[in-house]
């Protein structure tokens, strides 16, 4: 793969304002056309078709290309190699040139394409998915090739072990096997020809993909002075540098970092344009490891080609499949013996089950890639950092700025990482993103400022929902924490936290965004404590869609709309701080069963302190400090507060038993009334005053007489009563003593009820012993009182009934206390005589 000349694309080509490449699948056909690039086929032979060293006794006129791709002046082959090849050589320069004619025609084409919605042309999208399966593609079949010839043995074997350059049908590739010692910046320079190039400032233009192979190591460095690596990066064709189970080491100084950077030679600028592809840095397997190093404008489109990434692989390594079937074995017997007695571990061709289980969580043990960021500077990558498939990575001291989607992605299968001290500033998306299937990675003392989405993310949700194609497991992802850090004016939350359980947020200073730490989507037992956030526009933490068992514990909220939300979840809110909100301290919403507000301190303007009216469930509310809110909630507005359905009910049931207790038994009001025993008036029988009534005249009244009883005459008295009693009163009955004058009291009747009543017991035929008839002969003269009756007790006597009045002594008035009940088995009754 070489870089196409300036003249393969005119940039006046395409209409002002767009930004279209030659698309890299045409690009690269020419070339490969041009350069002669073979077969697989032929691979196990020598390769004629290999690029020949360059001339070392011509110096080097730049890096730019010269036009259909030729070689460079100070990069033309020696002699031996232009008479060995030189009819080749003609082929290859009639190759380049048709193909990068067909290159420029596509390139017209794809300009006048549509753009879809964003300002991202419709056709940038295909082009890039499609080059990250090429180096995909090319990738395989280069590791494939070199595995089948190691394995075939003998003197071919032994050739293919040196370093070379390899052809393939998506490019050329400078292959670097394992010999035993790490390869440098010198070794680039001999087995890279004229692809690899020191330029006129002492940098130096890689401009050929390398793939560093199992066992083999490259490491650049310079003890001299600053090295400074370019990358050529031009539509169609881009160099990488891409370790599959080797080792990648880039190590400078504090004062002289060591720089890789993509590189345009027709612009003597790092390319900025990722539609046709770019430069980029990957370790599949293996380890990198980089320290005091400056990378920048790597990568496009995809997390393995987004410019540094660190990925594992599930395919055993080659040194293990160049093993014989008893070698393995024995090798697989020793293995999980040791593998039992220390309770865990694995190797190649293992499965590694870790909690959760699941198809999708094994990765081979010795193909988990690993190692060490320290100390780098990453500018302008597609994304910055790239990691999946790790174990035990360390991330410390970087700052990472200006990537194009996402700061430090850790990826599927990352786990027990370390991110410290690291400075994430500017992305396009998130800042930290913790993936799903990621576990027990701490990120401490960093900082996500001014990133276009949330400034962490941290996802520790299933694979799967259900059954799936692949058989992913249904278990959730956790352990991940975030502490010490600081996630300042990012475009959309400070830090979110989707499923998982047991994630936690600690000791953090969030500032700005729409709100500052989101836990949603059924995540159990979040820990968010001991945190600061300030300046929120809606809510400083919001817990919701089936969130349970939450703990926010510490914190303290400043000037958020509402200081901590819920909503369709549950959790315990305890000693925390919210000052300045707007409209409510603490708000639940939907299902909230279970939840405890403990301890808070509330403090600013809203309707309500704690809202709870939009909630359902058991909330527990205790000593919250409440004294600093104002109140600003309307007359309506308290109202609806209470005015709930239940509420109503009760109030209702209460109204009705006060309403009763008010009404009197005669229908009167009872008030400003003492109450008054109900059988207060009623007395035995033998208590009761004994009435007489006066006997009726036997003849008609005369006339004139009116108002006196019939056969007497007017201002008289009647026969049997004494002179001066009034006229239809009683007298003293048998208790009334013997009137004066000696004359004996005529008997009187008993009266009974009939008679009191004007029954039939009052005529003449019930007139007493001793009192005519009507008809008969009236005696004359006072009518003796009849004997009082034995047995019958004496009292005063009570107001007549029918309206009459006494002349004997005045009623007695009823006793101060209530007379004691009757006895069951009655009063004693009067002897008879």
């Amino acid at each position: 793969m070489t870089l196409p000349s300036p003249g393969a694309r005119s940039p006046r080509a395409h209409p002002p304002g767009t930004r279209g490449r030659v698309p890299r699948t045409a690009a690269a056909a020419g070339l490969a056309l041009g350069l002669g690039l073979v077969p697989l086929s032929l691979l196990p032979a020598p390769p004629a078709y290999a690029a020949p060293t360059p001339n070392p006794t011509q110096p080097t006129q730049g890096a730019q290309p010269t036009q259909g791709a030729q070689p460079t002046q100070g990069a033309q082959p020696s002699q031996g190699a232009q008479g060995q090849n030189g009819q080749q050589q003609n082929g290859q320069q009639q190759g380049a040139q048709q193909g990068a004619q067909q290159g420029n025609q596509q390139a017209q084409q794809g300009a006048q394409q549509p753009t879809q919605q964003g300002g991202q042309p419709a056709g940038e999208a295909n082009p890039q998915a499609t080059l990250v399966d090429q180096e995909d593609q090319r990738i395989l079949q280069i590791r494939s090739v070199l595995t089948a010839i190691l394995q075939i043995g003998g003197a071919a074997t032994a050739q293919w072990k040196q370093p070379q350059i390899f052809g393939s049908s998506h490019g050329k590739t400078l292959v670097l096997p394992n010999v035993g010692q790490p390869y440098t910046i010198a070794d680039l320079a001999k087995y890279g020809g004229k692809y690899f190039k020191r330029l006129p400032d002492g940098s130096f233009l890689l401009g050929i993909p390398v793939y560093v192979s199992d066992g083999a190591s490259l490491s650049l460095k310079n003890p001299d002075g600053p090295l400074v690596l370019r990358m050529g990066s031009m539509p169609g064709a881009f160099a990488s540098i891409v370790s599959f189970g080797g080792e990648i080491n880039i190590e400078g100084t504090e004062k002289n970092p060591v720089q890789i950077t993509s590189w345009d030679p027709r612009t003597n600028k790092p390319d900025t344009e990722t539609a046709d592809g770019r430069a980029y840095l990957r370790a599949v397997g293996g380890e990198f490891h980089s320290k005091h190093a400056k990378f920048s404008h790597l990568g496009f489109w995809s997390g393995r080609t987004g410019g540094i990434a660190m990925t594992g692989t599930d395919r055993p390594q080659s040194q293990y499949k160049r093993k014989t079937k008893d070698q393995r074995h024995d090798a697989k017997e020793k293995r999980l013996e040791e593998n039992q007695n220390r309770g865990g571990g694995g190797g190649p061709g293992d499965l590694e089950i870790q909690e959760p289980g699941g198809t999708a969580t094994h990765v081979p043990a010795n193909d988990l890639v690993t190692g060490s960021i320290d100390n780098t500077t990453i500018t302008g990558n597609a994304f910055g950092l790239f990691v999946s498939g790790s174990n035990q990575s360390q991330i410390t001291n970087n700052r990472i700025e200006n990537s194009l989607v996402d700061g430090l992605v850790m990826h599927r299968f990352a786990k027990n990482a370390n991110i410290a001290n690291t400075t994430v500033i500017g992305s396009g998306g998130d800042g930290f993103v913790l993936a799903r299937a990621t576990e027990k990675i701490r990120v401490t003392n960093s900082t996500a400022e001014r990133n276009g989405h949330n400034g962490f993310t941290v996802n520790g949700a299933a694979l799967a929902e259900g059954p799936s194609a692949s058989g992913e497991s249904l278990q959730t992802f956790g352990g991940s924490s975030i502490s010490n850090s600081v996630a300042k004016n990012n475009g959309h939350y400070g830090v979110e936290l989707l499923g998982g359980h047991k994630l936690s947020v600690q000791n953090s200073k969030v500032i700005g965004g729409d709100m500052g730490i989101v836990v949603r989507e059924n995540a159990t037992e979040v820990q968010i404590s001991g945190n600061e956030l300030t300046e929120q526009v809606r809510q400083g933490i919001s817990v919701r869609d089936g969130v349970a068992d939450a703990s926010l514990a510490g914190n303290t909220i400043v000037g958020a709309r509402t200081g901590i939300y819920l909503r369709d979840s549950s959790g315990r809110l305890t000693g925390n701080v919210i000052k300045d909100a707007m409209a409510h301290g603490i708000t639940f919403v939907g299902d909230s069963d279970g939840s405890e507000v403990r301890n808070n301190t509330l403090q600013g303007r809203g309707t309500s302190a704690v809202s709870t009216s939009r909630s359902s469930g058991d909330i527990t509310e205790d000593d919250n400090n409440t004294d600093g809110w104002t109140d600003t909630a309307s007359l309506w507005m308290k109202a609806r507060r209470y005015l709930t359905p239940m509420n109503l009910i009760w109030a209702g049931v209460f109204l009705m038993v006060l309403f009763s207790m008010l009404r009197a038994r005669n229908g009167g009001m009872r008030i400003g009334r003492t109450g008054v025993h109900p059988y207060s008036l009623q007395q035995p029988m033998e208590k009761r005053q004994v009435w007489s009534l006066p006997r009726r005249p036997a003849g008609p009244a005369p006339a004139g007489a009116a108002g006196g009883p019939r056969g007497v005459p007017a201002g008289a008295a009647p026969v049997g009563m004494p002179a001066g009693q009034p006229i239809g009163q009683p007298v003293a009955g048998r208790h009334a003593a013997a009137p004066a004058g000696g004359a004996a009291p005529v008997p009187q009747p008993i009266p009974t009820a009939a008679g009191r009543r004007g029954g039939p017991g009052t005529g003449p035929r019930h007139a007493g012993p001793g009192v005519p008839v009507a008809g008969g002969p009236q005696p004359v003269g006072p009518v003796p009182p009849a004997a009082p009756s034995a047995g019958r007790p004496r009292g005063p006597q009570h107001a007549a009934p029918n309206g009459s009045t006494t002349t004997g002594p005045r009623p007695v008035p009823p006793p101060a206390t209530p007379p004691h009940p009757t006895p069951r088995g009655g009063v004693p009754q009067p002897e008879r005589r």
